[in-house]
This record gives structure tokens, C-alpha cells and sequence, in this order.
């Protein structure tokens, strides 16, 4: 008798897994490339060279900023606040701090 209302109970559970969903949610589209509200004229070219690799950041064509990773060294950054093509190096992102918090105290 356990047998068979066991047996029963999973037979009917796996009917109801196997039905087809009432509610299927609408049709899904693709996601466009890049953060919402991105300049569309942005682009990011990446040279690979024997000494490391080096990622070109333009904007409207324009050259604003390298990212110069060498195989041996930590990467940094070549920046042209200015727009006049003169490229200050900096070891990290000007504004991007990393958090600074208390772990333990002795």
C-alpha cells in the first residue's frame, strides 16, 4: 500500500514538472554593448607588444588615455587631462581610492 501511494505521488509530480509553464515570460532581446548613456563614438584598442600590452581609450577619435601593462612591473596609466596631447603617467585612475577600513584593533 506505501508502495503504491508512493509510487502514485511521484508519478504525478513528475507530470506536473513536466507541463508546460501557463504564464512564459515575454521573448527576450539582446542587451546592447556598454553602460547605458555611453558615448557611442568611444573605443578601446588593445596592442599587444613583446614588452606588455598597451589599451588606447579615444573618445570622438581623440586619444585621452593609455593603460600600459608590461609583462615584469605593475600597469599604469597615461593621461591627457588637458586634451592637448601631453600625457601625465599615474599609477592609478585619478578618484579611485580602495577602501581604507578597521579590521582588528590590538
Amino acid at each position: 500500500m506505501r508502495y503504491s501511494l508512493l509510487l502514485l505521488t511521484l508519478l504525478a509530480s513528475g507530470l506536473v514538472m513536466a507541463a508546460p509553464p501557463s504564464d512564459r515570460p515575454p521573448e527576450l532581446s539582446p542587451v546592447p554593448d556598454g553602460p547605458p548613456g555611453a558615448d557611442e563614438a568611444s573605443t578601446i584598442t588593445i596592442k599587444p607588444d613583446s614588452r606588455g600590452e598597451v589599451e588606447e581609450y579615444r573618445s570622438n577619435g581623440k586619444l585621452y588615455m593609455l593603460k600600459v601593462t608590461p609583462k615584469v612591473g605593475k600597469p599604469y596609466y597615461l593621461i591627457d587631462p588637458s586634451g592637448e596631447g601631453r600625457f601625465n603617467r599615474m599609477e592609478t585612475l585619478p578618484g579611485l581610492q580602495p577602501p581604507q577600513w578597521v579590521v582588528k584593533e590590538f
